[in-house]
């Protein structure tokens, strides 16, 4: 089954003229555009039962207490998680990681222990590891990649020795690369090692079920996924979680507060202090209905068809002129496509592409070790999801050369 033929009209923004262009948006590996029925859900909570969750006893707060949950529930059935009861709700998937690292990482990670990440991390799961490390003690090993931007294995078990937490990206933000979780989640539980995965660039894009992943902890976050910002999820295996102190505290979070100390509530209430973002859960509840409605593994072919036409379309106008990192085969990937343009700035180039309504990120899209690795400083990021057709493709390709032309030496 095909994707319809007219998704894009149901999201609005994709109406819009931009410097007399139509424009075309690929910076979803930054955010997504948001469908109709995800903007109407929000709006219908806060025209109609817009309460506080969880200690109300009047009619509109059960209904929006009720529609939150469901919007758990439904989470929790979209990534194969046992229990509702496994899905923490934060603020994004960095304040997931933090919450990882200081509550898991705070109670089990000391001087002689050893965290295990990746060159293509994301700086969200970089950072909190650090910064308890240089508390701990304890020491950040890193997997190299090979040449054609895959990892590189050949010393993972010499790199797994000591390790306690191993945490890795399933796709890379910035290669698009499309990582083998599951064969090193289990070479790490074979040495007693548990597992976080970074799935911000893969929920979105492929069918995901965490015990296929061999995942003992998930993150990811709303806003890519065709949901609202300020929503990110953290998914962890119900031991996992009971085992861990609370990352923040007030209101909600507790059973019972005395002078002497208080009583953690149960999961997944523990890790959700204070007034949740109500209206965003209930946003990201419809985002993975719209999702759904879809298919995954429909909306999985649909990017790599347009992934290779994208790949072949840009090689075969450009050649030697084009860099484009990652691997080559489109089915290894996601529809990531950092690029390199002659000796054409990136951010330049961006602000050329801008001008005709096409919107492509420029940076080092808070992934630094791995720039340093590919050698270069920046890159332009054209970055396609479910609403992107061959039109958006032809009209990057297209605009390409008159960027060359203007900042040519």
């Amino acid at each position: 089954m095909n994707l319809p033929s007219d998704l894009k009209d149901r999201f609005p923004l994709l109406s819009q003229i931009i410097n007399g262009h139509q424009i075309v948006y690929l910076d979803s590996a930054a955010s997504s555009q948001k469908p109709d029925s995800v903007i109407e859900a929000m709006n219908s909570y806060y025209r109609t039962i817009n309460a506080n969750v969880h200690r109300g006893a009047y009619e509109i707060a059960a209904q929006a207490t009720e529609a939150m949950e469901m919007s758990r529930g439904q989470i929790a059935k979209f990534i194969g998680a046992n229990s509702a009861n496994e899905v923490v709700f934060t603020k994004n998937a960095t304040e997931s990681f933090n919450l990882v690292a200081r509550s898991w990482g705070g109670q089990n990670l000391s001087e002689g222990d050893a965290v295990l990440i990746t060159d293509m991390e994301h700086h969200a799961n970089i950072v909190p590891w650090q910064i308890l490390g240089a508390e701990r003690g304890f020491e950040i090993r890193w997997i190299p990649l090979t040449s054609d931007g895959h990892l590189d294995l050949d010393q993972l078990d010499q790199l797994l020795d000591g390790v306690k937490m191993v945490s890795v990206t399933a796709m890379s933000n910035v290669l698009g690369t499309l990582n083998p979780v599951r064969e090193i989640a289990d070479r790490a539980h074979e040495v007693g090692a548990l597992v976080t995965v970074d799935a911000s660039q893969y929920v979105p894009h492929l069918p995901t079920n965490v015990n296929d992943l061999g995942a003992d902890l998930m993150c990811f976050t709303g806003h890519k996924m065709c949901g609202p910002t300020g929503i990110g999820v953290l998914w962890g295996r119900e031991e996992i979680l009971d085992s861990m102190p609370p990352f923040l505290g007030g209101g909600e979070m507790i059973l019972d507060v005395r002078r002497d100390g208080f009583t953690p509530n149960e999961l997944p209430h523990k890790f959700e202090a204070g007034t949740p973002p109500i209206a965003e859960i209930i946003g990201l509840g419809a985002a993975v209905s719209f999702l759904e409605s879809l298919g995954m593994a429909e909306i999985r072919q649909h990017e790599i068809q347009l992934t290779e036409y994208a790949l072949n379309a840009l090689g075969e106008r450009y050649g030697d002129e084009l860099t484009i990192h990652g691997p080559k085969d489109a089915s290894q990937r996601g529809g990531v496509l950092s690029i390199q343009y002659r000796d054409v700035h990136p951010h330049d180039l961006s602000q050329v592409l801008d001008q005709r309504g096409i919107c492509v990120r420029a940076g080092h899209h808070c992934a630094k070790p791995l720039m340093r690795e590919l050698g270069v400083g920046a890159t332009a990021r054209a970055s396609l999801y479910l609403y992107n057709d061959e039109s958006d493709i032809d009209a990057l390709v297209d605009s390409l050369e008159p960027a060359g032309e203007m900042f040519a030496l």
